[in-house]
């Protein structure tokens, strides 16, 4: 997705739940969010990107644990460990994201894009070729009307 997403989490995200959320750029969780991965309980394991996206936000000893015990975690443990963003209280999750949303509208798309771009590949690349890939893009928004509007 060319365009920011964010996840609003109230009560139980478990399993694909919790997947989804990180498939997500930001998170929001209310006070009542709990998340986990309860798969390896039913002789699975989770399938649709947590055993790829848990460890980049987490770190692979604190996904291991999850994903291996398929141990619970509160929305200010998944705050503390950096698998959301915000935790705000319970039944203000979607108005918290849908301000943060408008407020993310309200910058020029092609900076946001290409911002969200240069942060998805910082994952990808060494520090050296990240940096000439920000500094191409930024080049590049000199040139466009959004630029110039500012």
């Amino acid at each position: 997705m060319p365009v920011p997403t964010i996840a609003a989490i109230e009560g139980f995200a478990l399993g694909g739940g919790t997947e989804l959320a990180l498939a997500c750029d930001l998170r929001v969780a209310s006070e009542s969010a709990v998340f986990g991965f309860p798969e390896v309980a039913l002789g699975l394991m989770p399938g649709a990107g947590g055993t790829q996206r848990l460890p980049r936000l987490v770190g692979p000893e604190v996904a291991k644990d999850m994903i291996f015990t398929g141990r619970r975690v509160t929305a200010e443990e998944a705050k503390e460990i950096g698998l959301v963003g915000r935790v705000v209280p319970k039944g203000q999750a979607l108005k918290t994201a849908r301000d943060l949303a408008a407020r993310i509208a309200a910058n020029a798309p092609l900076g946001v894009g290409y911002a969200k771009s240069a942060i998805e590949a910082a994952g990808d690349v060494d520090l050296d070729t990240g940096l000439r890939y920000e500094t191409d893009l930024f080049a590049l928004l000199f040139s466009t009307a959004e630029r110039r509007r500012a």
